[in-house]
């Protein structure tokens, strides 16, 4: 049952006055016992199609009208031109019902179910995400996400990064140690890991320029718009670079990310009401930079509570991008506030070669980097420093033992970068199956 044409073809005008034979799914119906209005949705748009019980006959035209919301049909007929919506129409000769929906059970997701949400996510529509990925709104985010996970891979092929893979099972900490998903292992304790970082280094010696698109996984009890427990990272590594180089490509990375959206999906980002002129902005801006000791001047400025060392959070990366109208790069924060993998400034070792990107609108951070801790006295200086056990990472140390060299990555969250570029009020919105602190179903 090969499908030849899509909807999205004949709303293109190339099939005018032709004969084509379209797949779908019920998306509206209406009519009378002559006539029929069927709206037929694929995944590449909507199209009117007109059923006429004296063209299709009695059975034909009694099949389609009991078609229910979301049974999936098959209909032959003529393409035309109208000056009703789209601009085009199916009158249709012929057609069958291939997948029934059971009037004793139709299909849950309703008008008024959709009103109710007004472009949010209520729980019901989450305990119905598996019904509700059909919808508008979600098939238009779920296209934006895939042209975001295009771009991301293209930037870094057409650089000749490679794309590499890290277990998901580790056996320490990327980031904090209470943000760990601990899971049994052969009676032995593992995690899920946070980020791909530390066996990226491993293989950085040979491959020089890598990265991956992966899943991380924090057990962050936040229940906050910005934060899922598995979410999307896209991660890279380079030998013989530093924070600048570094900070160069995941500025280079998201306006490109930016430009790509512009030219496949500024449809789907009008018709959710994205300022189309707002993605043009980041696509083409410079992105500004800011150290860390200016950012606390600022905050202190403008009357928030905040002291030298502490880690920046999401309230206050808010306060911070009120005054920029595109992403900006925060950097050098104090040693004490960053992991051990953070290398010192060898100018002032009271600060560590990092940064984070923070988007503007109130989107906080989306890229987290810096230059990497490369010399083996200072790496168990930094380690000792935390009081973290170095058993776990001996394999760490090893990459500086044998050949060590300066270099450094960054992640990006790309559920974050989805959300901000779509404006989405909510990260779950730009995911099909969000996972956070109170849901792992459906």
């Amino acid at each position: 049952m090969t499908k030849e044409f899509w909807i999205g073809d004949v709303l293109s005008g190339k099939y005018d006055s032709s004969e084509v034979e379209l797949c779908g799914w019920v998306h509206r119906t209406r009519g009378s016992k002559k006539i029929r209005f069927l709206v037929l949705r694929d995944s590449t748009g909507t199209l009117q199609c007109v059923i006429k019980r004296e063209i299709v006959g009695d059975e034909c035209f009694e099949s389609l009208s009991n078609a229910l919301i979301e049974s999936s049909i098959r209909v032959k007929g003529i393409v035309k031109n109208t000056d009703r919506e789209h601009g085009h129409e199916l009158v249709v000769e012929s057609g069958i019902v291939i997948g029934h929906v059971n009037p004793e059970n139709p299909f849950p997701i309703t008008e008024s179910a959709m009103s109710e949400a007004d472009g949010g996510e209520t729980e019901f529509l989450l305990d119905n995400r598996h019904l509700y990925l059909r919808t508008g709104r979600m098939t238009k985010m779920l296209k934006i996400r895939s042209t975001v996970f295009g771009a991301v891979h293209s930037y870094f092929r057409d650089r000749e990064f490679i794309e590499y893979q890290a277990p998901n099972f580790v056996a320490g900490a990327v980031e904090g140690g209470s943000t760990l998903f601990e899971v049994p292992y052969f009676g032995k304790k593992a995690y899920l890991t946070q980020s791909w970082q530390l066996y990226a280094e491993a293989a950085m010696p040979a491959l020089e320029r890598l990265y991956t698109i992966a899943p991380s996984f924090r057990a962050e009890k936040s229940r906050t718009r910005r934060h899922l427990t598995e979410f999307w990272h896209a991660e890279m590594e380079i030998a013989w670079g530093g924070n600048v180089e570094v900070m160069n490509h995941g500025e280079a990375l998201v306006r490109s990310i930016a430009g790509t959206l512009l030219e496949e999906r500024e449809g789907e980002l009008i018709e959710l009401g994205r300022d189309i002129g707002l993605i043009q902005n980041y696509a083409d801006s410079k992105y500004p930079r800011m150290r860390y000791d200016e950012a606390i001047e600022a905050l202190q400025q403008k009357g928030v509570s905040v002291e030298w060392g502490q880690d920046l959070d999401y309230s206050k990366e808010k306060v911070l991008t009120q005054d920029f109208d595109v992403p900006h790069f925060l950097t050098h924060y104090p040693r004490i506030a960053k992991p051990f993998y953070h290398r010192p400034d060898p100018d002032d070792p009271k600060y560590v070669l990092c940064h984070d990107l923070l988007a503007p609108e109130g989107y906080g951070e989306i890229i987290g980097g810096g230059e990497r801790t490369w010399s083996e006295s200072e790496i168990l200086e930094r380690i000792d420093e935390e009081g973290t056990p170095r058993e776990p990472y001996e394999f760490y140390i090893d990459v500086r033992r044998y050949g060590g060299v300066p270099h450094g990555g960054f992640g990006m969250g790309i559920d974050r970068v989805c959300a901000w570029l779509s404006g989405a009020d909510h990260i779950r919105e730009t995911i099909p199956f969000p996972r956070d602190s109170r849901r792992v179903t459906p």
